[in-house]
């Protein structure tokens, strides 16, 4: 069980949907993951992330797909690359399902 938080601080976190443009490998990275961008729209732009996906997804089929991000967390330092959002997925061990909305929306969408 998770420890409950207020209301007010759940309304800080800032999710958005955006879609992924880039995917590379990442071979510095510790775990096996990829370094992707991902569109958020016009207001806020393209953002890089680390993704650890590799398990369940390919290069191919990540780039066009719409995905949930957090993107008002500081920047991350992971090996020689920055990470700008933290892609958001349900984790069962090193597998990650990523969040996405359920039909094709625009980019940069909150997500509350």
């Amino acid at each position: 069980m998770s420890d409950t938080i207020a209301w007010h601080d759940f309304a800080k976190v800032d999710m958005r949907v955006g879609s992924i443009i880039e995917v590379n490998d990442f071979p510095e990275a510790r775990k096996p993951a990829y370094q992707i961008v991902i569109d958020f729209g016009p207001e806020i732009g393209f953002r890089k992330s680390s993704a650890q996906i590799t398990e369940r997804y390919s290069k191919e089929e990540l780039v066009g797909r719409q995905i949930v991000a957090v993107i008002n967390f500081p920047k991350k330092q992971i090996a020689n690359f920055m990470s700008e959002c933290l892609v958001l997925g349900a984790v069962e061990g090193q597998d990650v399902v990523l969040l996405a909305p359920g039909a094709q929306v625009p980019n940069g969408l909150k997500v509350s």
